[in-house]
């Protein structure tokens, strides 16, 4: 669970730090330069799919689409995250705001306990007991989260080929030809 819960602090950290250069970064970064409306995202993915598409030298629409749905499910795994370790552990920074007054405990990082990988009760069969609404919304979007980065590699592929550049190296070094 602690490790867990550092990966989590660690993605929130991340995605704050995204959208902040989102907002100061450079011209390509922003997302006044690729977050695009529906109509440019659906018109993009039909003309690469005819090998029509345009070529961007930042986010093309369908990669500034994902982008947006990337952190925006990020942030929504955090959050819930962060509200199931307050209602179930009485920790985190959001323990004041769920936990019971004596039980609260603002300690960000939670102390490990033998029942940390089971802490729902077992039935006779053996399978956990019913998870919280929280729990499932926490891990329908790790899922979804899962989902999307899927669908990102697949454009980051199909884009790659059908412009004929390394998006990857882009990526990762911040540069594309013009």
């Amino acid at each position: 669970m602690k490790l867990h819960t550092m990966a989590g602090y660690l993605i929130a950290t991340v995605v704050i730090f995204r959208v902040v250069w989102g907002f100061i970064g450079p011209q390509h970064a922003r997302f006044s330069d690729f977050v695009k409306g529906p109509g440019a995202v659906l018109g993009y993915l039909g003309g690469l799919t005819q090998g029509k598409s345009p070529r961007y030298v930042g986010h093309n629409p369908a990669g500034g689409a994902m982008a947006v749905a990337l952190l925006a499910c990020l942030a929504a795994t955090v959050y819930t995250g962060m509200v199931v370790l307050a209602e179930e552990k009485h920790q985190g920074p959001l323990a004041p705001f769920y936990a019971q007054p004596a039980a609260a405990s603002v300690s960000i990082i939670p102390e490990a306990r033998a029942d940390d990988d089971d802490h729902r009760s077992k039935d006779s069969r053996g399978k956990h007991g019913k998870e919280s609404a929280m729990e499932e919304t926490h891990e329908f979007f790790a899922n979804l989260t899962l989902v999307l980065i899927g669908f990102h590699l697949i454009g980051v592929v199909s884009s790659s080929l059908a412009h004929r550049e390394n998006l990857v190296q882009a990526m990762i070094t911040g540069t594309k030809k013009p």
